[in-house]
């Protein structure tokens, strides 16, 4: 049985929306500072490149087998809870995997037991802060129709994406006091953030299942979804690839000290951001194409910005490879989780957040550990793998045909 919940009024559902996308912000900029400051931080004490590459794979695998489970507990404990939980458990985690960097930098780790303790840390934290992206998204999925979801899962794109502006932004700036600061300072934010979404954030309009009532699965084969789940897990493997070794990329092609180096890439990131989050306001709320219409779009873009990141042997051919990243995943992020949430029924939303939302995980568990391995061969190897990868990618997608559904009443409202 359902439990039976009273429909909130559609001012409410504007009000969740803001909320959720402020939200949303701050979880980007915790997701993407790091990301400016891994390799260097890393380097300085005494870690290899696929040392680090490994951390981010483990977290990343850890994201992937939690994902689906999240999603589906946000169908039966409800998506505030869980964002909730997440949200803290973020700050607690990050927090803890900062303070083992710590140690290290003031040598109380040895290399070895700083590596061991921070793949620890950064397992526990990445088992609980999983939970946030599921029950977000499914979140949207609640409170839009099949007439809006695209536009509403770019929303939830774009207000990341602004996160990620902030992230790197900042992270470079506050890396000048100390390389830790950035992650002391995402934890304070995700914390913050907690209590925001405690207060302010209303509940669901989608109806919790019942306790004898078992929660839906979804198989990554189902027939319904697998294209975009093949497009989704190859599209993040490659972004993963490439994503994990632009640190060091930057550092080695331009000589840059480790500060140096989490601010020019944290300036790079941030224009990265802003590209994907002008691609998504700009186009994506203005145009009303199909998922795979924008997939067909983003992955030519894409592939232009690998090959671009081979060539790359100044700071400008970097940034603009970049921006042409940033804005081929402004589109293609987005209309993959809105393709497979279009995909499917009411009642399956959590369930398919879930099991989509883990796609770029399991893309940052393969590609960083590839992106490692083959930035030690040649430091260009990775960006033309990713663009040898994404051309059979694109076949797919132009080859592919949706079906998408007549829209019809749910229990959402845009």
């Amino acid at each position: 049985m359902i439990e039976p919940t009273s429909d909130p009024e559609p001012q409410q559902y504007k009000f969740a929306r803001i909320i959720l996308l402020v939200a949303l912000v701050g979880v980007g900029f915790g997701f993407t500072v790091l990301f400016a400051i891994l390799g260097p931080l890393g380097r300085e004490v005494g870690l290899s490149e696929l040392q680090i590459s490994s951390v981010i794979a483990a977290s990343s695998l850890t994201v992937f087998l939690a994902s689906p489970r999240w999603g589906r507990l946000s169908d039966r404990w409800g998506r505030k809870p869980v964002m909730i939980f997440g949200l803290l458990g973020y700050a607690c985690g990050n927090f803890l995997f900062a303070s083992v960097f710590h140690a290290a930098l003031i040598g109380a780790l040895l290399p070895l037991s700083a590596y061991l303790l921070l793949m620890l840390t950064r397992v526990m934290h990445a088992s609980v802060m999983s939970a946030i992206m599921p029950a977000s998204s499914a979140y949207m999925a609640d409170i839009t129709d099949l007439t809006t979801r695209t536009k509403g899962m770019g929303a939830v794109g774009a207000a990341n994406n602004l996160g990620g502006i902030l992230g790197p932004a900042l992270g470079g700036l506050l890396a000048g006091i100390t390389l830790l600061t950035p992650l002391w300072v995402a934890s304070g934010l995700a914390l913050t953030t907690a209590v925001f979404v405690v207060f302010l954030l209303p509940r669901s309009p989608q109806p919790k299942l019942a306790r004898d009532q078992p929660s839906v699965k979804l198989s990554y084969f189902d027939p319904r979804i697998l294209p975009y789940i093949i497009v989704g897990a190859m599209m993040f493997i490659g972004m993963a690839l490439v994503q994990q070794t632009l640190a060091f990329r930057f550092q080695d092609v331009l000589g840059l000290t480790a500060v140096e180096t989490a601010q020019t890439f944290g300036m790079a990131m941030g224009l990265s951001a802003a590209a994907s989050l002008v691609s998504q306001l700009g186009l994506m709320q203005r145009i009303n194409l199909r998922p795979i219409q924008w997939l067909r779009i983003a992955m030519p873009i894409l592939a232009l910005a690998f090959a671009c990141l081979a060539m790359a042997d100044t700071q400008s051919l970097l940034v603009i490879a970049m921006l042409l990243q940033g804005a081929g995943m402004g589109l293609a992020g987005p209309a993959f989780m809105a393709g497979a949430s279009m995909a499917v029924n009411a009642n399956e939303q959590g369930a398919v957040a879930g099991v989509a939302g883990s796609c770029g995980p399991l893309g940052f568990t393969i590609g960083p550990l590839l992106g490692g391995f083959f930035y030690q061969i040649q430091p260009d190897l990775p960006y033309w793998f990713t663009f040898f990868l994404y051309l059979p990618l694109i076949v797919f997608v132009l080859r592919t045909r949706d079906k998408p559904k007549s829209p019809k009443p749910e229990a959402n409202v845009s």
